[in-house]
């Protein structure tokens, strides 16, 4: 991985955590088609040794179309839980009809205690 690979994860990816019967995984700042593939990659670990994974989105400022297609389609391969969406988010998953799909949060400790 170069450098800047490597600072690119680091901008777009927090860390990550097991908690409960699932693993939390932070995301920040913008998320793009151009800044999503540290994001993506770390998810789809996730997905692959937990059956429960939580997106933690409070420090995300911007999601655009690709971001809620990647969302939509962990959530048909995994309980995807959506913790802390901001106002953009709220909107986007509004306007897209996602927030009647999508399991959405207050906050991870919500999200990991959903039932």
């Amino acid at each position: 991985m170069t450098g800047a690979e490597d600072a690119n994860r680091e901008g777009v990816v927090g860390h990550g955590y097991l908690a409960g019967a699932g693993w939390v995984v932070a995301a920040r700042g913008e998320l793009d088609q151009d800044t999503l593939g540290p994001l993506e990659e770390v998810l789809a670990a996730a997905v692959d040794q937990h059956r429960m994974v939580v997106l933690d989105v409070g420090s995300v400022t911007f999601g655009d179309s690709s971001f809620l297609n990647l969302l939509l389609r962990l959530h048909q391969l995994t309980t995807l839980r959506i913790a802390a969406p901001g106002d953009q988010l709220r909107r986007l998953f509004a306007l897209t009809g996602a927030d009647t799909v999508l399991s959405l949060h207050p906050t991870v400790e919500d999200a990991v205690r959903a039932s």
